[in-house]
């Protein structure tokens, strides 16, 4: 029974996981196309949030906001059966140490995060180079050609498939570090309803919050990443080169603010979408405890 749940469970997440991209990936793509832009003297560069959707409508059409859809797909299977798997397994070996129940979530987390960011890092690469071409949909290299084309100009290493391993290292750390501490223990803190639907949006509104505050701690890693794994402003030499060193050029050239360049997008992403795959861990998981 127990190995069944195991197996089980991730394909739940796996599922929703993939209703969740489906629906989302604009915003996405969006968010990409934010954060690797340089400030308004770029000449490419998006007046607001509505202008950017306008934009890559007009100019590159429906498919255009489902750009690098294919590699987050392909990912989801894997990405999802780390993150909980992993999870579960760290916070049985923390709770055998001296820590406390609620920082041994977080570390839980940050371990999660850890090894989730491994495993997503490649596709990411394929992912952010394909949304931040521009070009009209049927103009675009497939998912495999992308990646094919990174292997052969780059490798597989820190400057081909895996760049910005640091960056998504550090984005992933942190959002599940503050995603699954927060909403494991602040859930605990607020009473039950006997009413299951008052329940639900209890668990949902602090799953919510739990999303929201984990995108803004962590998106400076984000837009660091984006910027390592997208174009570089001048071809054939590279600007950004590792996380921190991309974070500090940013905030030198463009202001503090830059480092938060897609947290709109991101937030409505993530703040929503992270309240559903919290509530479909604690509810599948329930479900599987007793049934099985």
């Amino acid at each position: 029974a127990g190995s069944t749940r195991k197996i089980i469970s991730p394909v739940c997440f796996c599922f929703v996981g993939l209703v969740e991209i489906c629906l989302m990936h604009p915003l996405d793509v969006v968010k990409t196309r934010f954060q690797i832009q340089r400030g308004t003297s770029d000449p490419t560069s998006y007046k607001s949030l509505g202008d950017c959707f306008r934009t890559i409508f007009r100019k590159e059409g429906i498919v255009g906001f489902y750009k690098g859809i294919l590699p987050p797909i392909v990912a989801e299977t894997p990405k999802r059966a780390v993150k909980f798997f992993t999870f579960e397994q760290y916070k049985k070996l923390l709770n055998l140490t001296p820590l406390s129940p609620g920082l041994a979530l977080s570390a839980a987390g940050l371990g999660a995060g850890l090894t989730e960011a491994v495993v997503v890092n490649p596709f990411e690469v394929v992912k952010v180079s394909l949304q931040a071409n521009r070009d009209s949909f049927k103009e675009q290299p497939s998912s495999f050609a992308q990646a094919r084309r990174i292997i052969k100009k780059d490798g597989l290493g820190l400057n081909g498939l895996n760049k910005g391993l640091t960056s998504t290292l550090g984005r992933h750390g942190v959002f599940n570090m503050i995603y699954f501490g927060f909403y494991f223990n602040v859930k605990d803190a607020f009473p039950t309803s006997p009413d299951p639907s008052l329940e639900f949006l209890r668990k949902f509104a602090i799953g919510l919050v739990s999303g929201t505050i984990s995108s803004c701690v962590n998106i400076p890693f984000d837009v660091a990443k984006s910027r390592i794994q997208g174009p570089q402003p001048v071809p054939g030499e590279i600007k950004y080169r590792t996380c921190f060193q991309t974070m500090a050029l940013v905030y030198r050239e463009e202001g503090y603010l830059a480092l938060y360049k897609g947290l709109v997008p991101k937030i409505m992403r993530l703040g929503p979408g992270g309240a559903v795959m919290l509530l479909v861990y604690e509810y599948v998981s329930g479900w599987l405890q007793r049934n099985w």
